[in-house]
Formats: structure tokens, sequence, C-alpha cells
């Protein structure tokens, strides 16, 4: 077990670790349940682990989801809400962040992977301002095969 992460990282592929984030992407892209939305690119990058640079990986995916009715947008937060708990996710924080908007935010693990969301839906805000919900997947820390480089891995 490696102390510093407090579990044994599973051996995985940087190719690999960037499709697994894009399905866990997909999958709470279709709890948010919204049809017709834009989405923002690129997919997912790679970069290394702190606690081991070397040998270690994390993927982090964010995105957002816009060009719809704001009313569809909170309720596609809702869904979110009451979809990730069905599906094996478990909701750590929920409420309006420490922004001055007072942003509603939710992040949530999954029980089953290593992988965290956290989700904003900015409406009602600046006119300046998209109205979106705003997506952050992460992934926890994998070992790369042996004898991958990860210079310059992203």
């Amino acid at each position: 077990m490696d102390d510093a992460l407090g579990y044994t990282p599973t051996t995985l592929a940087v190719d690999d670790l960037r499709a697994k984030t894009k399905s866990v992407s997909s999958q709470i892209y279709d709890m948010i349940g919204i049809k017709g939305g834009k989405t923002t690119e690129p997919g997912p990058g790679i970069s290394t682990c702190e606690e081991d640079p070397e040998h270690l990986i994390l993927s982090r995916h964010p995105w957002s989801l816009y060009d719809v009715p704001q009313d569809d947008l909170k309720q596609g937060f809702q869904r979110l809400r009451e979809e990730l708990p069905k599906r094996g996710w478990k909701i750590v924080e929920y409420g309006p962040n420490k922004s001055a908007a007072k942003t509603l935010e939710l992040t949530a693990d999954s029980t089953t992977e290593r992988y965290s969301v956290n989700a904003e839906l900015h409406v009602d805000g600046p006119a300046s301002e998209t109205p979106k919900i705003l997506v952050h997947v992460v992934s926890g820390c994998f070992r790369a095969p042996e004898g991958t480089d990860l210079n310059g891995v992203y």
C-alpha cells in the first residue's frame, strides 16, 4: 500500500486512463439528461500525481454544458443530484459555494472507482456569463506501466 495515498494504485496505461475518464464523464452527462446542448472540448487530460510524479498519473476532465434554457440546466442539475447516489456515488458536499454568487455546487465520490466529480450550476448570474453546468471529473492516482515516460504527459 502506498502510505502517501492510503491505497495501492492500480496499473493503467495513459490512453486507458484517458478513455476511462471519458467514460465516467459520459456517465455524468447522461445523468444530467439534457439533449441538444453544447459541451466544451477537449477531452480528459493526464498529469502526474505529486505523491510520486515518476510513476503515478491521474486524469482530469473539466467540461461544461451550455446553450440550453436556464430551467433545463436547473432540472439537469437536480437530476444529477438524484441519479448519482442511485449509480454508486456518494454526495459529500451540496449547497451554495463560497463565491460571491453563492453558486449551487455538488461534489460526489464514486463508491466503486477512484473518481470524484464536482458540478456547479451557473444560472441567474451576470448577463455577461453564459448559463451552464460546469463539471470537473478527476481520477485518483494510477500507476503508469513500467517504462512509461511521464515527461510532458497532458
